[in-house]
């Protein structure tokens, strides 16, 4: 089995997003056998919050919900037990690889949209700060199938 750990800041908008389109995708391709998904932030400010209102109504408008996700900051088992680390933005892989208790779990973080040819590098933008959820869920729908390609 494949575990795959959805990575941001907060733990309230990017992150619980991937996972619940990360999770949707498995039962579409019922693949739900073969991987397990789970999703933390790099900060502990928002620990045992609900999504923001914005990520959770962009997720209702595409019939996922995650109401009942609750914020938790990533810690040294998650990077034992995760196999392949996405997150968000540049500043999310800094303070991953610095968390990371060794190489060997530094060298699973990946970023998220670096999976699509042409946009190795850009950031998918925190929308806690924009308030663009309906951008972010695109941008992670459109990333998520081709890391599902790439991990099965």
């Amino acid at each position: 089995m494949q575990h795959v750990l959805f990575v941001c800041l907060g733990n309230i908008c990017r992150s619980p997003m991937a996972e619940a389109i990360f999770n949707d995708l498995l039962e579409q391709h019922q693949l739900t056998g073969q991987f397990a998904v789970a999703s933390v932030a790099t900060s502990s400010e928002e620990e045992g919050n609900h999504p923001h209102p914005g990520a959770l109504k962009a997720m209702r408008a595409h019939g996922l919900d995650a109401s009942q996700h609750r914020s938790r900051p990533i810690t040294a088992e998650d990077f034992d037990w995760a196999d392949t680390i996405i997150t968000m933005d540049h500043a999310n892989v800094a303070n991953l690889q610095r968390m990371a208790p060794n190489r060997v779990d530094a060298a699973k973080v990946k970023l998220c949209l670096d999976i699509i040819p042409g946009r190795e590098g850009d950031p998918i933008d925190d929308p806690w700060y924009t308030h663009k959820f309906e951008l972010t869920y695109q941008e992670l729908a459109t990333a998520l199938p081709a890391w599902l390609d790439e991990l099965k």
